[in-house]
């Protein structure tokens, strides 16, 4: 499936091509704490269908958005109050009329993510789609990130992973430093599929052949986060 048909660019993918003004980033992200609080899970009967004429898509989606201040103590309930859906599409159409008004990830501020998951599974690991699962993860110099990201997702909508349902979603990380994005899958002990996510990743994202690719269990993370927790904690929360 060819998501790129009627998406009109250059190639260069610059960073500012396509983005909302100033005025409307900020809109868009009030738009999204003020209209997307209430969606916290999408009932089956509610789920978004294509519309008539449009091209659906194999799955349906939902993108989120979560954005935290660096330092401030995290739990699993504050991040889960933290992550607002931005909406849910079924079809081509429906994906470009959302991805078309976002902000790129490049022009996102501090300690944001942007998510992407199929309906129904939550950017949590704890999440039953996700917790038997990993993900693969790439650190990426700043500048990359906008480019990468669309890359990612359309391989993802796309299908061009090629590993049936195991796909549950992918991440794009804005941080200070670096960015990093990520794409998920539900079993991480199926070696052979965890391989071909990572063939079709490097093909994708046109990486260097050098690139550091780390897989990480989401079994791995939880027990990493409540490790450096209980240290936190230890030393009277500093």
């Amino acid at each position: 499936m060819n998501l790129k048909y009627r998406y009109d660019d250059s190639g260069d993918h610059d960073q500012d091509q396509g983005s909302p003004k100033d005025s409307e980033k900020e809109k868009i992200e009030e738009d999204d704490k003020e209209q997307n609080t209430s969606k916290k899970k999408v009932p089956s009967e509610h789920m978004v269908v294509p519309g008539a004429g449009e091209h659906p898509l194999q799955y349906n989606y939902t993108f989120w958005y979560s954005r935290r201040t660096p330092g401030r103590p995290a739990s699993t309930q504050s991040y889960e109050q933290n992550i607002k859906q931005i909406g849910s599409f079924a079809s081509v159409e429906q994906f470009w009329r959302f991805y078309s008004h976002m902000i790129r990830p490049g022009d996102l501020t501090g300690h944001s993510d942007f998510h992407l998951f199929k309906e129904g599974i939550k950017p949590m690991w704890e999440d039953d789609a996700n917790k038997m699962g990993g993900k693969w993860i790439i650190r990426l110099r700043k500048g990359l990130a906008s480019r990468c990201w669309e890359n990612l997702i359309l391989a993802m909508l796309g299908e061009q992973f090629m590993v049936g349902e195991e796909i549950c979603g992918a991440v794009v990380s804005v941080r200070f430093q670096e960015d990093i994005i990520s794409i998920w899958n539900k079993t991480a002990s199926d070696q052979a599929t965890t391989a071909r996510i990572r063939d079709t990743l490097r093909r994708v994202l046109n990486l260097p052949p050098n690139t550091i690719m780390e897989y990480k269990t989401h079994t791995d993370s939880i027990k990493a986060w409540e490790d450096f927790h209980g240290l936190v904690n230890a030393s009277g929360g500093r």
